[in-house]
């Protein structure tokens, strides 16, 4: 049994959940519009131009759940992800799902985004185990803040690192499904690293190193 490990945006569904979620919260009225919509836009060009500060990004797009509670977020995360993630899961990143399964490996999702969202996204597709940008709370409800290292870049490694410790894994034969060059540091470690819809920096770095490069729709 290997660790199967796969990237959330844009590898196991066709579009980014953070930024859907932004949108769903100018919808809902927990957000102010069109700048708020603007302005996360431009944080996601500098994620795919790899010079984002993840600080910045999360800072600015959890403001609107300052002082709300993890139970309110989750109340309106359920049916997001019913009715607007779960149409772009993609089949063929399904099917591989299916295959790890089906030989026996145990199935990680490692992702950048917030932890409520990943986990409400990864238990639509069954997986249990999940690593993704945990959220401060005070008193019970967020504070706009996250805790711990974030799983951002070379971040994934040290938290996949220390998951592994704790659940007495290994990285041996391991696989890793991405799409980004933000994923490089991960994607280097693993045995089995594979590309998905790659970005053209990670396609480039693909092809020199003969690694995988899946289109998945």
């Amino acid at each position: 049994m290997a660790l199967a490990i796969f990237d959330l945006d844009e590898t196991l569904i066709g579009g980014d959940c953070a930024s859907l979620w932004t949108q769903e919260m100018v919808k809902i009225g927990w957000a102010d519009g069109e700048s708020f919509i603007a302005r996360e836009q431009e944080l996601m060009r500098q994620y795919a131009a790899g010079s984002l500060a993840m600080e910045d990004y999360m800072g600015f797009t959890l403001s609107p759940l300052v002082g709300r509670t993890p139970e309110e977020v989750a109340h309106v995360v359920e049916p997001f992800v019913e009715d607007v993630i779960e149409p772009i899961f993609y089949s063929d990143a399904t099917r591989c799902l299916a295959n790890h399964r089906a030989a026996g490996d145990r199935i990680l999702v490692i992702s950048a985004s917030a932890h409520f969202l990943v986990s409400a996204v990864a238990a639509r597709l069954k997986i249990e185990d999940v690593l993704a940008i945990d959220l401060e709370e005070q008193h019970g409800h967020y504070s706009g803040r996250t805790q711990g290292v974030m799983t951002y870049r070379e971040g994934k490694v040290t938290r996949l690192q220390a998951w592994m410790k704790e659940q007495g894994e290994v990285l041996d034969g391991a696989y890793f499904y991405s799409d980004s060059r933000n994923d490089l540091p991960l994607l280097q470690v693993v045995d089995h690293p594979h590309v998905v819809n790659p970005d053209p920096t990670l396609r480039a770095h693909a092809e020199q190193a003969g690694w995988p490069i899946l289109s998945w729709r």
